[in-house]
């Protein structure tokens, strides 16, 4: 039972590790539709691939969304609104006349004036009345803001009680010229001293007639609900399209509209679990190929819970991405930037694993949106594109060209396959470009997101590998201040190092920073390593055999002690691990066999604890530093001489098993070697050995 338990203790990571890869599946299966697939791919000006296709059902051939929308647009413009009169401004204009005319009429008969009116005011009343009641019945009319800009044949419905006429709107009455019509209308009317009534009248008018916007509303509804959201039926049995039929617009629309009612009626059959257990098949399929291709070609991501989950992330991220803009009709899923993922993939592990996963994340997201095989193909293309720019985050000239090729790949890549689909430039949709445009510029945002991650994941990107070359970090100061050979030695190895990993295509700049701290832990005890010495006595000659060794191995100990402290990556940390692999301390060893030969020792203290080098960086800086640790022992060397040492030291760290864990292949070590030979060559100055020179 103990030990059973035991078992599982050590099994839990494992275990974390595939519940973690169950909810990501188990996540991004629950962002898929419920519904069925259509089982016909088509496109327009295209042949029909499959059998004759007929009608398993009635269905309604649906006009196209623009169309429909076109029709709606076109109705609103033609649409007449509607006006309403209110017959209460005409009757408290006369209620207001009456008054008025009565007081006038007082006046007028206490002054004398007017004598025709006062003894006899009838005839005068019912005239100025009938002629309000005539102005009213034309009508004044106030327009609504919006129809303010029409012209005098713009015709309106005009709304009295429950009837409705129509009228231009030069029909109607200005109010700024009935003053005109009151004078007029008085010199005809044959009434004497009628003047008496202009006062009266000018002062009564305003309008009656007013814009009714539920009206309006209302009618405009009713005719927008009549417009008809179809062209026409297609029978149970009729022939849709026959094979290799071309796909003409008519039989497009009515492809269309058979695939909404096939997910809609098939959709209501069927069984929402089923369709989600498609999904979750589906999608374990894609993942359980990655987490694959991860523990065979990427082990140490496979390996590590934080790396793994950084993968996974990209996968459900994507998904949700996806999910979140097909929601919103507004927006099209190619502003969303899947650039990122191989851009920063590379970045912190390579060009491979950077594709792989791209792969994989469109696949996920093609399941997810609804444009087809050309979003597939133009991120697929985009993706490699991305990686074979060789974008460099610590140049920013770089970066932004990258950008420029990226979006080439996007906009040529839709050109010809617009090309293909619509045969003509004139019926592409342009707007796809604005958000290919927002895509690449999104792209941008790469940049911002490695130092975020390289912290959150602990990764180690270009970015943080130039701050740490810089001589000023405190332990490159302290042991340039301290041990000035030693950063001598450093520096030396950080060049060979460097140019190895050139020729090799392995990450160059890692190395070299790599060899700038290899060896921080000398800093410790400095004179005790000969290159510090200056000439000095070695203070190993008051020591033992194995107190030296313990000395010599504790610079690597100690080394990783002081990067810890400071915080260095663990990548870096790995490099001081194993630029020395499990190798003897061969001087020190061989002098305690020859002062004590018959006395038995343990020869592994002589080993420095490893473990060996795995990766070929590691690999370039363990052969750099001893190759030039050991270059300093030849006086005035020859080529030759130069090429038969590093041969001999390379070899050494072959026989001895240095290299078992690594990455280095023999026809990259070929190259390596080379490399340090040429480079030897030009530090030691050696010049051409003419024939005549030889003995």
């Amino acid at each position: 039972m103990a030990n059973r338990f035991q078992t599982t203790l050590q099994n839990l990571p494992q275990i974390v590790k595939y519940i973690l890869v169950l909810l990501v599946v188990v996540f991004i299966s629950y962002l898929f539709p419920n519904n069925t697939k259509f089982k016909y791919n088509f496109e327009k000006g295209q042949s029909w691939r499959y059998e004759n296709l007929k009608a398993p059902f009635d269905f309604a051939i649906d006009k196209p969304a623009d169309e429909l929308e076109q029709e709606k647009e076109l109705l609103k413009s033609n649409f007449n609104p509607y006006y309403e009169v209110n017959s209460d401004i005409a009757a408290n204009t006369n209620r207001v006349f009456r008054q008025e005319f009565a007081n006038q009429l007082n006046i007028a008969n206490n002054d004398g004036q007017y004598v025709d009116v006062t003894q006899n005011p009838e005839p005068y009343l019912n005239y100025g009345l009938r002629f309000i009641d005539r102005m009213y019945e034309e009508g004044f009319i106030q327009l609504d803001e919006k129809h303010s800009d029409q012209e005098d044949n713009f015709v309106i419905n005009l709304r009295t009680g429950n009837t409705t006429q129509q009228r231009t709107l030069q029909s109607f009455i200005d109010l700024e010229k009935v003053d005109l019509l009151i004078t007029d209308s008085l010199f005809n009317s044959g009434l004497r001293e009628a003047e008496f009534l202009i006062p009266l009248l000018q002062k009564q008018f305003s309008a009656n007639i007013f814009y009714a916007s539920e009206l309006s509303n209302k009618f405009l509804d009713d005719q927008l609900m009549s417009l008809s959201p179809t062209y026409g039926l297609v029978k149970q049995d009729d022939l849709i399209i026959q094979e290799d039929g071309v796909i003409t617009d008519e039989i497009y629309q009515k492809l269309i509209s058979f695939r909404s009612k096939y997910e809609e009626e098939v959709s209501s059959k069927k069984s929402h679990w089923g369709v989600f257990i498609g999904y979750f098949l589906l999608t374990s399929l894609i993942v359980g190929v990655f987490l694959l291709y991860l523990k065979y070609h990427s082990k140490k991501v496979f390996q590590s819970f934080s790396q793994l989950l950084f993968m996974l992330m990209w996968l459900m991220l994507y998904s949700y991405l996806v999910y979140v803009v097909e929601q919103n009709s507004s927006l099209s899923s190619y502003i969303i930037p899947f650039c990122i993922v191989p851009i920063v993939v590379k970045i912190f592990f390579n060009d491979r694993l950077a594709l792989f996963t791209h792969i994989v994340v469109v696949l996920i997201a093609s399941f997810l949106s609804s444009l087809g095989y050309e979003f597939t193909f133009l991120q697929i293309l985009a993706g490699i594109v991305a990686i074979l720019a060789n974008i460099e985050v610590r140049n920013w000239s770089k970066f932004f060209i990258s950008m420029l090729f990226i979006f080439a790949a996007y906009a040529l890549g839709y050109l010809g396959l617009s090309l293909i689909k619509e045969g003509s430039l004139m019926t592409i949709d342009w707007s796809v470009y604005t958000w290919i445009f927002l895509n690449v510029f999104l792209t941008l945002l790469a940049y911002p997101l490695i130092p975020l991650l390289e912290r959150v994941f602990g990764f180690t990107s270009s970015i943080t590998l130039i701050e740490l070359s810089d001589m000023n970090r405190p332990l490159l100061k302290e042991l340039s201040l301290k041990a000035p050979g030693t950063m001598q030695h450093s520096l030396q190895v950080a060049n060979l190092s460097e140019a190895a990993a050139d020729v090799i295509g392995a990450d160059a700049l890692l190395v070299k920073v790599a060899a700038l701290y290899h060896d921080v832990g000398k800093t410790l005890k400095p004179q005790h390593f000969i290159e510090n010495l200056s000439g000095k006595e070695s203070p190993h000659t008051t020591l033992s055999s194995f107190d030296s060794t313990r000395i010599i191995i504790d610079h690597v100990t100690e080394g990783i002690k002081m990067a810890k402290k400071a915080r260095l990556p663990e990548v870096l940390i790995d490099f001081i691990r194993t630029h020395h692999g499990t190798t003897r301390v061969e001087y020190f060893y061989r002098k305690q066999l020859k002062e004590f030969p018959d006395k038995e020792f343990d020869e592994s203290l002589f080993r420095y604890p490893g473990p060996r080098p795995s990766s070929k960086e590691q690999t370039i800086l363990m052969m750099a530093d001893s190759i030039e640790a050991a270059c300093k022992s030849l006086k005035n060397p020859t080529g030759e001489d130069i090429d038969q040492f590093v041969d001999k030291i390379v070899s050494g760290k072959v026989t001895s098993g240095q290299f078992v864990d690594s990455e280095l292949t023999f026809e990259e070590l070929g190259k390596c070697i080379f490399e340090f030979k040429k480079m030897l060559r030009s530090i030691h100055h050696v010049r051409i050995e003419y024939p005549d020179e030889k003995k």
